[in-house]
């Protein structure tokens, strides 16, 4: 079809290149005029494409057409206008005169909220419901029959912006698109309005768009959502607009008040911004505010918003801002020379400018991460300069980090131990100000006193989590920039790893070189790894049976699942923290952990290194406790199945079978079966535990492993020399002692070991049991210490191994050990584990995949493919 387009914007724009995708000819584009010396983007492109382009400033005067400007218009032959979000009053000569009419796009669903501010009205009205229509035009005022609709939900705290850019636009081009679709076939119907439900509200304007303070919470939040950005609600005194409003459910109560002529009650100026009120006393959240003379800043910070003075640049800093002056000048075209009090919106700038500008500046100084808001907050290119050059200082007037240290003078170093809940980007006393004690395994002592987490707390933190993901910057941070954020987080932790290690090992009593080396370094590695798949998660095109005649086409996109409640065990407490949530992150999600409750102290560390790395609050969110407020076992499963079918990874205990054979490299296969055993006290999830080693060669390797574990030394783990350290906990000691006790009894040979060492804190010896049968309690059950266990098998009798190696109810690891690689693959491939060692063991890896089999879980961790996201299949 011959088609005429009538309208202005980026949508009008879009609209016009998918006409033409479609194979339609533009006979003409009528938009309007250009504004500061710049076109309108729908003109910009057809000018490109050489489509006649007509600027009419009006098409009628005192409601009579423009002879000369309807000539123009029929002389392009249209068959079809099309009127994308039109702002003009078209005659009906215009409208009548092609064969098949006019159809115009309209964000509501007709017949409500008629008009022009349609998007508005839907949201002050707080519609549950919201949409488009595409109808054919009449000389009425939206009352045209309808062509075609298409609805969405609107929630309760969309703004005009986040429906147009997550359904109207979007779907609105492709609705608009269908319309002239259905009209070329033939098949486009014309629905009669009803006038039932019709309204026609006002044009809001700034005048009109001033708030009413005698209604509720959510009549309240609602006009001011409803206005946001274009025209503003406003108030006295100032007057103040107010931007960025959501519902709250238990409203921030410190801060300081701020008298409202006409509210209810004083507003509340938070750290998280003004709390105002309703005549029903529930709250709503302002998160930033306009002054008369256009200037914005974040609510929080309205009563010092003042005070800042001038900085004074160096030669360095007045480099990049004679770049940025550059940078204005290129963008704003029609503005002769950028000064100082140049306004970059009131010289015509517009929102694609700003992501232009924010871009920009990444190129010029990477450690000046800007945010649209800001540019909206410093409009004038002195006070885009002042605040880049404070962002570049770290001055940016960010609140400081506030942590209550708990600091210890010890391992030649002073560690400074935050001890509080982390919620929202602040550390904060449990509810109740509960705490427990952490204790230090070497010695039995208190550490500190550690926030008690309570329900009410994980509630808080999951409302942050959520915020953040939905609403904050971190859900639209471009992945690349988000990458940046966790590598820089990963740098924080190597300059901190000593004092990471030594945390670590009186809070766990971890040995300290194992801990730096890793517990610390593997958890580096994990978040430089996972910060390198930021901009790599990508879906895949499909080929389908139904791609032709019509070309269709179906593609897979990855998302971030959003708030992922991360459980994590007491054994390797921070590598465990970073193999769950660097993947989480790196894949836009935000993460409320719970950190064991006997290791919690790197936990909070690594919050506290997160916050000052940049990321955003509410991403990190650390809550340590019994478990009660967030569940820590496998009923996880059970929970996540009633309740709404959640998402769920659990990677749970082993009893890892390691099978030697006799023809095995003797020197490595003692070696690595000790360190299979008794690595990190062998509190480890794939200690090997249970050894199968061949009649042949059996007496010798026990008699080989005695020897090797009297020269071990136990002792104080911050000591260099100390080979094994302390149980983490009393009642994991207490538990050893019982498990031992209970081989003896059912008979098995006690070689070594078996006792609780005889000093303070929480040490047992590391112990060896041989004559080990299949039916015993220490056979099926995992010891997680320092206890080997041997069984012997006849040489030769490999399936016979195998089966008895499978005969239990876990999955998680494996080893074999023997110089034959047609026997290592053959029980490799029978071994029902997750990961199976060849001729070494516990040698894991962050970009290879870890998890288990049967009782010990499901789902992986690390790895490329362990991202956590959603797949989207879209058609």
């Amino acid at each position: 079809m011959k088609i005429a387009v009538i309208g202005q914007s980026l949508f009008g724009q879009e609209v016009y290149k998918e006409l033409r995708k479609d194979g339609h000819t533009i006979v003409g584009v009528f938009t309007i005029p250009d504004k500061d010396g710049k076109a309108d983007p729908l003109a910009t492109e057809a000018e490109k494409d050489g489509v006649p382009v007509f600027k009419f400033p009006r098409w009628r005067v005192k409601g009579q057409a423009i002879p000369e400007v309807v000539a123009q218009y029929k002389a392009t032959g249209a068959e079809l206008n099309v009127l994308p979000f039109c702002s003009q009053f078209i005659p009906m000569e215009v409208i009548d005169h092609p064969k098949h009419g006019s159809i115009i796009y309209h964000p509501s669903l007709l017949p409500r909220h008629r008009g022009a501010s349609a998007i508005n009205w839907t949201l002050i009205h707080g519609d549950r419901k919201g949409g488009f229509t595409v109808f054919w035009a009449d000389d009425g005022l939206d009352t045209g029959p309808i062509l075609l609709q298409r609805e969405c939900d609107v929630d309760p705290n969309d703004t005009v912006n986040t429906i147009y850019k997550r359904f109207l636009f979007p779907e609105g081009v492709k609705g608009t698109v269908e319309a002239v679709r259905l009209i070329a076939e033939g098949k486009a119907p014309r629905i009669t309005q009803p006038q039932e439900g019709a309204t026609y509200e006002c044009i809001q304007k700034k005048d009109n768009s001033k708030i009413d303070w005698n209604q509720s919470a959510e009549a309240l939040h609602n006009w001011i959502r409803g206005n946001d950005k274009v025209p503003g609600a406003w108030a006295e005194p100032e007057p103040l607009t107010f931007y960025g409003s959501s519902l709250v459910d238990n409203s921030p109560t410190n801060g300081q008040p701020l008298e409202i002529p006409g509210a209810s009650q004083p507003g509340i100026v938070t750290k998280a911004g003004l709390v105002l009120f309703g005549n029903d006393s529930k709250a709503l959240l302002v998160k930033n505010l306009q002054f008369e003379d256009g200037k914005m800043i974040a609510a929080a910070q309205y009563f010092n918003s003042g005070s800042s003075a001038a900085v004074e640049l160096t030669e360095e800093e007045k480099t990049f801002a004679e770049q940025m002056r550059a940078v204005w000048q290129s963008i704003l075209t029609n503005v002769t020379e950028i000064e100082d009090s140049t306004d970059f919106f009131k010289s015509g700038a517009a929102s694609m400018d700003v992501v232009r500008l924010v871009e920009e500046v990444k190129l010029r100084a990477s450690g000046c991460q800007l945010q649209n808001e800001d540019v909206y907050m410093n409009t004038t290119f002195q006070d885009f300069i002042q605040m880049c050059v404070r962002k570049l200082r770290g001055e940016d007037g960010e609140e400081e980090l506030v942590v209550d240290y708990v600091e210890k003078n010890i391992n030649n170093m002073t560690i400074k131990m935050p001890h509080q809940l982390f919620i929202n980007g602040e550390f904060v006393d449990a509810d109740g100000g509960k705490t427990y004690k952490t204790i230090n395994p070497t010695d039995g002592t208190a550490i500190c006193d550690v926030s008690l987490a309570q329900i009410s707390d994980v509630d808080r933190a999951v409302a942050a989590a959520k915020e953040a993901f939905e609403e904050g910057e971190w859900g639209r941070m471009n992945p690349r920039d988000r990458g940046r954020l966790i590598y820089r987080l990963a740098d924080l932790m190597e300059e901190h790893q000593e004092e990471l290690a030594t945390i670590e090992a009186i809070d766990s009593g971890a040995v300290y070189t194992l801990a730096l080396k890793t517990h610390v370094g593997m958890s580096i590695q994990t978040f430089r790894y996972f910060a390198g798949w930021c901009d790599k998660i990508q879906g895949s095109t499909i080929p389908i049976n139904q791609a032709r005649p019509n070309r269709n086409l179906t593609f897979t996109k990855k998302e971030p699942i959003g708030v992922c409640a991360i459980v994590i065990p007491w054994n390797y407490p921070l590598m465990m923290l970073a193999w769950k949530t660097a993947a989480c992150l790196a894949a836009g999600n935000t993460v409320v952990l719970k950190p064991a409750q006997v290791t919690p102290l790197t936990a909070l560390k690594f919050a506290e290194l997160a916050a000052r790395a940049g990321l955003p609050k509410g991403v990190v969110n650390i809550l340590p406790g019994s478990g009660k407020p967030l569940p820590q076992n496998s009923y996880l499963n059970k929970i996540c199945a009633v309740s709404n079918v959640k998402k769920v990874s659990l990677e749970l205990g082993g009893k890892s079978p390691l099978i030697i054979f006799g023809d095995c490299d003797m020197d490595k296969a003692v070696r690595m079966g000790m360190s299979s055993v008794f690595f990190n006290k062998g509190e480890n999830c794939i200690a090997a535990g249970r050894l199968f080693v061949e009649d042949t060669i059996h007496d010798q390797f026990v008699k080989r492993v005695v020897e090797e574990v009297k020269k071990m030394k136990i002792g104080d783990p911050l000591d260099r020399s100390t080979d094994h350290g302390p149980q983490n906990h009393k009642a994991h000691l207490d538990k050893l002692v019982e498990y031992c006790q209970t081989g003896i009894k059912e008979g098995a040979t006690l070689v070594c070991g078996s006792k609780q060492v005889q000093r303070p804190g929480f040490f047992f010896e590391p112990t060896l049991f041989t004559d080990v049968q299949d039916h015993m309690y220490i056979a099926k059950e995992e010891s997680f210490g320092p206890v080997m266990i041997i069984s012997k098998f006849k040489s030769g009798d490999v399936d016979d191994v195998l089966r008895r190696a499978n005969a239990t109810e876990y999955g998680l690891a494996s080893g074999v050990f023997t110089r034959d690689i047609s026997k290592a693959l053959y029980v490799s491939e029978k071994l029902n584990a997750g990961t199976v060692f060849v001729n070494t063991y516990n040698k894991t890896d962050v970009a290879s995949p870890f998890g288990g089999f049967k009782q010990s879980g499901f789902g992986k961790d690390l790895g490329e493919k362990n991202c956590c996201f959603s797949f989207i299949h879209i058609f």
